[in-house]
């Protein structure tokens, strides 16, 4: 097998032009209709027939006003049973063919002239043989016989070989498989590794030892994209590793504080600093925690999915968030409520993931959360809108990224974390689906998650 991509292609590519110009050239010999040398059997049979015509025109009397009278009574009377002789004089004239055979007995006549070597062509149902000489004293003739071809040739063959166009396009649609296939065989190596491709991007870093086969090209390709998976890999465990040791690092400096604020709270009661002292640690535990499960999230290639139902999913999440938004003397309304449409997910990750949202509006806004769901043969939507002070147009693809603030009312001072929609957009897009933002008609802004119904396993 030829290692060379290029070299396997420039090989095809002329292999299968002069196939096709092989074909073109060589099938119109096999019509069995070509002119073509007559056996001996054949030369056999012409010669006696020569021979009693000869010797019948010699015992004949000559008629110089009908003379060829004389010619079509012998020929007529020596004819083999269902055949007939045709004459052709020096002068052209033909004696003993039939009207609709004249054509064809001189298209014969303008090949097939030399009696030393008698042709035979066939003529759709009819064959002519011939020539054979007949001497009747002075004058020359030439006998053809004409007769029914043995092995006639169907009309469909016939058309083919009579339109070169109409064969060439046959030709064409028989080697169309064995084109096919070529160009499949050899786009294979590109599918493997859009496929590769299309898996990193979903998430999954998997080595795939099939891209290190095929053309040099390919191969060299596939083993660079091999090694860049196996670098990727590593680094995203030496992340999950760093992040994972740096949070537990902090959990036991952050514990003594804990214990420390409480200790006192028991001996000096309280006080506005230990309030404010308090409030930092909490909000430093819920980032390590939050960063904890961003980054499990993302390095977690396979998520265990599971068949699921919409409103089986988030109604004790929504029902919770109601009563939140009440203790926050808010208002949460769940415009259009989820129904029993099918999932395939992890639940953990979808219900966390919305979640996150209905928590974020219930963080930003001034008094109301509205909450809607909805359902076609493609996909559910989710939109949570709240009437907060929204997010600039130019902040609103960045406000997915770990850590991003910006500069309006939603920073620091409402108490979030920064990596709360991180973890939406890592979670969405683990399941095939995607969240954006948008501004709200209530003022605020808009998130619109949309999840595959009943989405398969990748």
């Amino acid at each position: 097998m030829i290692a060379s991509l290029t070299t396997r292609i420039f090989t095809i590519f002329w292999f299968t032009l002069s196939l096709v110009v092989l074909l073109v050239l060589m099938i119109p010999k096999l019509d069995s209709r070509q002119i073509i040398p007559l056996q001996d059997d054949g030369k056999r049979q012409g010669s006696m027939l020569k021979q009693h015509i000869e010797a019948e025109l010699s015992s004949e009397p000559d008629d110089d006003l009908m003379w060829w009278r004389r010619l079509r009574r012998v020929i007529e009377k020596w004819a083999p049973p269902g055949q007939h002789l045709v004459l052709v004089t020096a002068e052209g004239r033909v004696i003993g063919a039939k009207d609709k055979e004249m054509q064809m007995v001189r298209n014969f006549i303008g090949q097939s002239d030399d009696e030393n070597a008698p042709q035979k062509k066939e003529y759709g149902r009819l064959e002519i043989v011939g020539p054979f000489s007949i001497l009747d004293g002075k004058e020359r003739y030439q006998l053809y016989l004409i007769r029914s071809a043995n092995h006639r040739q169907s009309d469909f063959i016939n058309m083919m070989f009579d339109r070169p166009l109409l064969l060439l396009l046959a030709t064409m649609l028989i080697s169309a498989p064995l084109l096919f296939w070529l160009a499949w065989s050899l786009a294979k190596p590109a599918r493997n590794l859009k496929n590769a491709a299309d898996d990193v991007a979903r998430g999954n870093l998997k080595q795939h030892p099939e891209l290190e086969s095929g053309p040099q090209e390919f191969l060299a390709a596939g083993a660079s994209f091999n090694q860049m998976i196996s670098a990727l890999e590593r680094m995203a465990t030496a992340q999950q590793r760093l992040i994972s040791d740096v949070s537990h690092e902090l959990r036991t400096p952050l514990t003594r504080l804990q214990l420390t604020t409480a200790l006192m709270r028991r001996r000096y009661g309280e006080g506005n600093e230990l309030e404010r002292v308090e409030r930092d640690v909490q909000r430093l535990d819920s980032m390590i925690n939050n960063l904890l499960v961003l980054s499990r999230t993302r390095n977690k290639h396979e998520l265990r999915r599971e068949p699921l139902k919409a409103d089986e999913l988030w109604s004790d999440m929504l029902n919770n968030a109601k009563f939140e938004a009440e203790q926050l003397k808010k208002t949460l309304e769940v415009a259009s409520p989820p129904e029993a449409w099918a999932l395939f997910g992890n639940p953990s990750a979808l219900e966390s993931a919305l979640e996150n949202i209905v928590r974020n509006a219930l963080r930003y806004s001034y008094q109301h959360i509205v909450v809607a769901f909805s359902a076609d043969n493609k996909g559910i939507t989710i939109t949570v809108d709240d009437d907060g002070p929204g997010v600039s147009p130019e902040d609103r693809e960045q406000i997915f990224r770990p850590f991003y603030r910006t500069d309006e009312a939603r920073d620091r001072t409402s108490g979030g974390t920064g990596l709360g929609l991180a973890i939406v957009e890592t979670a969405v897009t683990q399941h095939q689906g995607w969240v954006l933002a948008e501004e709200s008609q209530l003022g605020g802004l808009r998130l619109i998650m949309w999840l595959p119904v009943d989405c398969v396993r990748v």
